[in-house]
């Protein structure tokens, strides 16, 4: 998955994670605990620093059941939105 999703403007988070230094495979596993904190249909927002996340998070959201609204770049970091299903 290369191709960037950019996320609407209007997406706000209901929990935010911050794994800006982190190293794969770390801010998918914190990815994987936070969502768990929040019901159906409200939006966590990932921040980090890790290019891999890039692809492991819109992927592991597939694969979970989970829609990957985007991401938005940044100054030095990503915030990935995913609204859980």
């Amino acid at each position: 998955m290369s191709d960037v999703k950019p996320v609407a403007d209007d997406v706000k988070a209901d929990l935010v994670l911050d794994a800006k230094g982190l190293s794969c495979p770390m801010p998918l596993l914190r990815t994987k605990k936070e969502i768990g904190k929040i019901q159906a249909g409200q939006v966590l927002q990932v921040d980090g620093t890790d290019p891999g996340s890039r692809n492991d998070i819109p992927g592991w959201c597939d694969r979970a059941g989970h829609e990957y609204l985007g991401e938005k770049e940044e100054s030095g970091y990503f915030s990935f939105f995913i609204k859980k299903g």
